[in-house]
């Protein structure tokens, strides 16, 4: 099996088990994008420790991974930054747009058969596409 794929697939168990344990622990959903935005504009006051230890641990755990040389190696679709900084602001307007995230709709919404989480990862799955599509073979951007 190309090793890829067994990261992927390791990748995925550890996010599914993250996701089960903070659900197990502190009874809510580990959707990323809503525990960042509660510290960006401040509605996560009451929960602000345990929400910078997320954040913190979602930086920490790929840097350690890069210096511990167990990363394999990423890269970016394109090297452009406009089009990089373009796209971090659509997903995150996109994330508060749709209520949600990969995390929260995707893995946590989908494992409770969530409509609303398995609705919203269809479309941002499809729009995800179709925008690959369009910045590639028509503007050329990516």
């Amino acid at each position: 099996m190309p090793m890829d794929w067994i990261m992927g697939l390791l990748g995925g168990l550890m996010i599914g088990t993250a996701a089960a344990l903070y659900l197990l622990v502190s009874g809510r959903i580990m959707g990323a994008s809503g525990i960042l935005g509660g510290v960006v504009d401040g509605t996560g006051r009451d929960t602000i420790t345990e929400r910078m230890a997320f954040v913190a641990g979602v930086v920490a755990v790929p840097a350690i991974s890069v210096l511990s040389g167990a990363n394999p190696g990423v890269t970016n679709a394109t090297s452009s930054i406009p089009v990089l900084i373009i796209a971090g602001l659509a997903v995150g307007i996109g994330t508060r747009m749709a209520n949600g995230c990969t995390s929260g709709h995707g893995v946590c919404g989908i494992s409770r058969f969530s409509v609303r989480g398995i609705a919203a990862t269809i479309a941002y799955l499809f729009f995800g596409g179709l925008t690959m599509l369009i910045a590639r073979h028509v503007l050329g951007v990516i």
